[in-house]
């Protein structure tokens, strides 16, 4: 029968990504932790992670063990607190995103309604493979996303293949950020031939991306100029530096860099199909479900239709 303590050590496996990290936070040996793991997936009779060089990833029969085990080690925690007058545990959610401002502003917005004397939460903006394979990992609760005509068939194929699942939240005209001083900006829509003299700055995708993984739903068919960054603060500022612009959904907080930038509607028929990805195996901890609520209430705040299902 399966210890809290080996409930502990899956979870914090998971949570760290390493099974070295995991041993160091949990001051014990990496062989001893190992060990343990080994000793529960032959109780139980199952594989709960495959090994390789590249590290340690849960398996499926991995995936629905972690939710029981985070319910038990809930219900414990609950137990504790209310007979030993012992503290909660800490809350805990993840989410892994696309670069979309909306999404830290409910990220933002949830942490502000947690009453929690203790949380760990976590926020990564990254690439699109990297979102996909950290909510199949379960290092993250959350993934957001967008899907189009171009490239839905084969986002849709690997996330079935990672049993995860897409739920949609709302569907944007594409629109472009450029500097307020572009003299675009005045525009009430733009072509891809007017930005044609103008750098065009898409997210980095790695070696393994492909026009499927990449943000930007339509892209130059040949650019002369073209720079690619891995962050948003990077693409902001070279919007304005260098009169640059980038595809996008339109959604603007008003935190702009002071205004400089502004977005102006793309003249195309693509459209970005936004959504978030979760476990199919997996029951979202509160903290997560928040997150959601959060993120249909700034969605609605900023104008579009919040798709409810």
């Amino acid at each position: 029968m399966a210890t809290l303590l080996q409930l502990k050590y899956i979870v914090k496996i998971v949570e760290c990504g390493s099974m070295n990290e995991a041993s160091h936070m949990l001051y014990i040996s990496q062989p001893a932790l190992s060990s343990s793991v080994k000793e529960l997936e032959n109780e139980l009779g199952i594989e709960i992670f495959t090994r390789s060089s590249q590290g340690i990833a849960l398996t499926v029969d991995g995936a629905e063990f972690l939710t029981y085990a985070r319910q038990v080690l809930d219900q414990v925690s609950l137990m504790e607190e209310r007979y030993k007058n012992a503290k909660p545990r800490k809350q805990l959610c993840s989410v892994s995103t696309q670069h979309y401002m909306f999404a830290v502003e409910a990220f933002v917005k949830m942490i502000e309604s947690i009453r929690s004397d203790e949380y760990e939460f976590t926020i990564r903006e990254t690439r699109t493979r990297d979102i996909i394979n950290q909510v199949a990992n379960m290092r993250s609760d959350i993934g957001i996303l967008y899907l189009s005509d171009f490239n839905k068939q084969v986002i849709g194929k690997l996330l079935r293949e990672k049993h995860l699942e897409f739920h949609p939240l709302f569907r944007a005209p594409l629109h472009v950020f450029i500097a307020r001083t572009n003299p675009l900006a005045m525009k009430k829509k733009v072509t891809m031939e007017d930005l044609r003299p103008f750098p065009f700055i898409q997210y980095e995708q790695g070696e393994e991306g492909s026009f499927y993984f990449a943000e930007e739903a339509v892209w130059p068919d040949q650019s002369p100029k073209q720079i690619n960054v891995t962050d948003r603060a990077t693409i902001l500022n070279f919007i304005i530096g260098l009169n640059g612009y980038t595809v996008c959904t339109g959604i603007d907080n008003g935190d702009l860099n002071n205004e400089k930038i502004v977005t102006v509607p793309l003249d195309t028929d693509v459209t970005m199909l936004v959504g978030w990805i979760s476990h199919e195996r997996a029951k979202l901890t509160k903290p997560a479900q928040v997150y959601l609520d959060k993120l249909k209430d700034v969605l609605a705040e900023h104008g579009y239709d919040v798709i409810e299902q």
